[in-house]
């Protein structure tokens, strides 16, 4: 499985280690997301940053979803089927493989590495300066996935 991982606060009062660490993930922004692949050195930025961002295992048909509506190419043009890599000859083919391991976002040539996603719908339920075990969403959060689906 790949993690969703979604940027919550802005970049304000970020040391520079963090915005290293953030960049090395592409989220430069606030409300940005990205899939990583399931690793322990990603595990280990992620837990870095987990003031910072928000993150929760991505199955295949959030991944669909994500790129059907939110992904883009070179010029910020939606995502076309003459897009995707050779090997894959269907969205749902590229986001399982992305969802499994198989492939990393970054490494799809000629797609964004990264969705530029709205505030959610209805806001967040929950607080945003606090880990989602504390009643908050930063961090692992299990419920990401509806907020993602609101955001999108």
């Amino acid at each position: 499985m790949a993690y969703l991982v979604v940027r919550i606060k802005g970049t304000v009062n970020i040391p520079a280690w963090a915005k290293t660490t953030l960049d090395n993930l592409n989220l430069d922004r606030r409300f940005r997301a990205t899939l990583v692949p399931e690793s322990d050195e990603s595990l280990g930025m992620l837990r870095k940053v987990k003031e910072v961002v928000a993150w929760t295992k991505a199955d295949a048909a959030t991944v669909k979803e994500l790129l059907e509506k939110r992904g883009r190419k070179a010029g910020y043009k939606p995502i076309t089927k003459a897009d995707l890599p050779k090997e894959y000859k269907s969205i749902d083919e590229l986001a399982s493989a992305i969802a499994d391991n198989k492939i990393a976002m970054s490494k799809v040539e000629g797609i964004k590495p990264w969705f530029a996603l709205s505030p959610p719908k209805g806001g967040f339920k929950r607080k945003t300066k606090q880990q989602y075990s504390q009643a908050g969403v930063l961090g692992d959060d299990e419920g990401l996935v509806e907020i993602v689906k609101r955001m999108l």
